[in-house]
């Protein structure tokens, strides 16, 4: 794949506290994964470059409400999700709490968050952009490719992958700008995420070949 700034963006999913904090609910579960990735400082290299080198940035997060919780099944993971309030806001249209909360930005990435141009779209309520505006955003300007990093790397970050490439995108993951849960049930997700990347991506690349790649 090659890369412009003129089709191409850089999406990050959840690049939040709960998941990425050492503070997060999810650390317990993706600690491991993240440090033997790099993924936190991974992820800031992606911003800079996508900012040094005018790409546009979207931001997939994910946000889980009071009226949420009333669902009435779920898989396993959606069920931990809800019942330690991972990623929990108070209410849609309010902020209160928000601040340095599981759902709040992880701090190191707010200056290009916030920077006035990252188009941060609407909550993905499970995994995949099905249920938010990703792919309207990326379509009104005109993007093509994508550059698919951020968390989870079995759950979101697979989900989003799959539904842009069925939405006719041309997409590259970046396998060491996420990490994945280890379950001693379940198994390594990350392991799985990234066999699974192989097979579907369009590339497969790490952050320091995205980063020449977007020069």
């Amino acid at each position: 794949m090659q890369f412009h700034n003129g089709d191409t963006a850089l999406v990050v999913i959840d690049p939040q506290n709960d998941v990425l904090s050492e503070q997060g609910i999810s650390w317990g579960l993706v600690g491991e994964s993240i440090k033997q990735n790099n993924t936190v400082e991974n992820l800031a290299s992606l911003f800079l470059a996508a900012q040094l080198r005018d790409f546009p940035v979207f931001v997939s997060p994910h946000y889980l409400y009071p009226h949420d919780q009333a669902w009435q099944f779920g898989g396993a993971v959606e069920k931990m999700m809800l019942d330690s309030k991972e990623f929990y806001r108070p209410a849609p249209l309010s902020l209160a709490g928000f601040a340095s909360s599981g759902a709040d930005w992880l701090a190191r990435y707010k200056p290009f968050i916030e920077d006035g141009k990252t188009i941060v779209v609407s909550p993905h309520k499970m995994w995949g952009p099905q249920t938010n505006d990703l792919v309207f955003q990326l379509r009104k300007r005109r993007i093509s490719k994508v550059i698919l990093c951020g968390m989870l790397a079995n759950l979101c970050v697979e989900s989003h992958l799959r539904e842009l490439l069925e939405q006719g995108f041309e997409v590259a993951v970046v396998k060491d700008a996420t990490a994945g849960p280890r379950h001693p049930e379940i198994g390594d997700g990350y392991a799985a995420a990234v066999i699974n990347y192989g097979f579907l991506a369009n590339a497969v690349l790490t952050t320091d070949a995205a980063v020449k790649a977007m020069g």
